[in-house]
């Protein structure tokens, strides 16, 4: 049986796909090198990773939050996520995966987000590196470096100097 009937075997619902977002954020994560920490209860970040770095290890604390287009969504110039985040971390990753549809069975793309690229919105934070066009998510003018393979190498900097 192909992927796409197993995927359309019952109906996916929100809970489902969330998770299933935060599991692929970390596949890439793991592909490209970082090694992966989940905690014990679903309180706070999503995932912590760790790698090695010239000057020793490098730890990112994750949020992961995914964007499921709607077959209806219509054309928006900026699209990514609006909302509360909890805990922050000056040296925070947030992750959005973006989705045409809930019952994609991977993502169009992921932008690899900085913590000084949110920026603050009556609803908690606005980070909307995307656009909407056509039925497809794209990066918007000016964030190419966000997305892809640029955009997770920007977080294989060293952060401080090593005090050890």
């Amino acid at each position: 049986m192909d992927d796409a009937a197993i995927a359309g075997a019952r109906e996916i619902d929100w809970n489902t796909r969330d998770y299933f977002a935060e599991m692929y954020v970390a596949g890439i994560l793991a592909d490209n090198g970082w090694d992966i920490y989940f905690p014990r209860r679903d309180k706070g970040f999503d995932m912590i990773v760790s790698r090695q770095g010239a000057r020793g290890t490098i730890i990112r604390p994750v949020q992961v939050r995914g964007k499921y287009a709607a077959d209806s969504k219509t054309d928006e110039s900026s699209y990514g996520y609006v909302g509360k985040i909890t805990p922050f971390h000056d040296d925070m990753i947030l992750a959005l995966p973006y989705f045409t549809s809930r019952d994609d069975l991977a993502p169009r793309m992921i932008a690899w987000m900085a913590r000084h690229e949110l920026k603050l919105h009556s609803k908690g934070v606005r980070c909307e590196p995307a656009k909407f066009a056509g039925g497809e998510p794209m990066a918007r003018p000016g964030y190419d470096h966000c997305f892809g393979r640029a955009g997770l190498m920007r977080f294989e900097a060293e952060v401080a100097p090593s005090i050890l």
